[in-house]
């Protein structure tokens, strides 16, 4: 009885920090879904072109590209949790501030602002994710957070059907939004890890480190963002009207969420780069069946369900495999580059997937996710050739 005491504190304070994380960036997730198509109708609006609109998007992925790497440092100086809590504060302003200079020259300054702040959450969040989790559980946890996330995402788009896109409503309460995520953030300060020194590798220093979980990022970016961009087109082309197109996307969307748990178990118990194999040869054989698939509407969406969650998984483990590598400061820098290479693959995939549409017509759109895919299961067949490192306990 003398010892429960100590042994349970460490696994309440770890509890703790791991809840406050994850609905940290559950509820700036909601408040992000909320706003990226907010901003893009309300720039229609305005009289800008889809191109205009396009390039204004892209800016997020170049704050992220620019700013994620700088976080470490920072972080190291200011403290996780208060760059976290400043982090929020500027994005709810920025937010609100899209609505109050309605001119789109501001927004290209606001977007990069706003962004940089998101990738300020996202990395810390995950960073704090994974220096809290349990070795013998960080699949297991990652799992969840993913899953809390895309619940999240799922929910932003909803809310602005409810509360509509005009005046200041949607602005507010997605504002709203990131400050009730100061909550958790305030009342588990005192658990957020410290970060006593910086970094010691550069960018390409840690995908030299960790091809298989870096490159994860990289796929999934890709994947996720040309994927959910061109399906709707894809959809079009096969002769299905524009609604049941875009409802393609919630099937995937779907098969994201409920994949996520029993992906990140596996990897506690497994190799995690065989768990990473799998996800890869999965989405290469899905990708590679929806052009027969597209035949009979019944089956394409049931094998888009079972693709869209095989495909997210990619990002789930590949975090868990990170947080596996490296540790600290390091683990920091190391969630940076996964961060960095997700947005590169944000700005690239839509350009691949949507021109190998327009090469091969339409069944393009398949054959370049099955390419990516291919491609990064033969990066981890490489790796696998590598020692495993600590075996995962179950």
């Amino acid at each position: 009885m003398l010892d429960t005491k100590p042994r349970l504190a460490p696994d309440r304070s770890r509890l703790a920090a791991i809840s406050a994380a994850i609905t940290c960036v559950a509820v700036v997730g909601i408040g992000l879904s909320l706003s990226i198509p907010l901003l893009s109708i309300e720039m229609e609006r305005m009289g800008a072109s889809s191109t205009l609109i396009g390039v204004n998007t892209a800016v997020a992925g170049l704050a992220s590209i620019v700013v994620v790497p700088f976080v470490p440092r920072l972080a190291a100086r200011v403290g996780v949790a208060r760059l976290l809590m400043l982090a929020i504060c500027l994005g709810s302003v920025s937010l609100v501030a899209f609505r109050l200079l309605p001119d789109i020259a501001w927004w290209f300054p606001l977007r990069f602002v706003f962004s940089a702040n998101l990738g300020i959450l996202f990395v810390l969040s995950e960073f704090w994710i994974n220096e809290a989790a349990p070795p013998e559980r960080r699949g297991l946890v990652m799992g969840v957070y993913a899953t809390v996330l895309a619940l999240g995402f799922a929910i932003g788009p909803t809310l602005l059907a409810v509360l509509g896109t005009q005046g200041f409503r949607p602005y507010l309460a997605g504002a709203g939004l990131f400050l009730a995520g100061l909550v958790p953030l305030l009342l588990a300060r005192r658990l957020s890890p410290r970060l006593d020194e910086t970094p010691s590798r550069r960018f390409l220093g840690y995908l030299r480190l960790a091809p298989a979980a870096t490159l994860a990022a990289l796929v999934y970016g890709a994947v996720e963002t040309g994927g959910f961009a061109i399906l709707p087109l894809y959809g079009l082309r096969l002769g299905y009207g524009a609604e049941t197109a875009a409802g393609l996307v919630s099937v995937i969307s779907l098969g994201n969420v409920l994949f996520q748990i029993p992906f990140g178990w596996l990897a506690d118990r497994i190799d995690r780069r065989r768990v990473l194999l799998v996800s890869a040869i999965g989405g290469a054989l899905g990708a590679g069946l929806i052009p027969p698939a597209s035949a009979s509407f019944p089956v394409l969406i049931a094998l888009l369900f079972v693709w869209g969650g095989i495909a997210g998984t990619l990002y789930t483990v590949g975090l868990a495999h990170l947080g596996a590598s490296v540790r600290g400061a390091e683990l920091a820098g190391a969630n940076a580059a996964f961060v960095v290479l997700y947005n590169i693959g944000l700005m690239l995939g839509p350009p691949v997937i949507g021109g190998s549409m327009d090469l091969v017509p339409p069944q393009g759109f398949a054959w370049s996710l099955c390419g990516l895919f291919s491609a990064y299961a033969l990066v981890v067949l490489w790796r696998l050739r590598a020692p495993a490192g600590p075996a995962p306990r179950p």
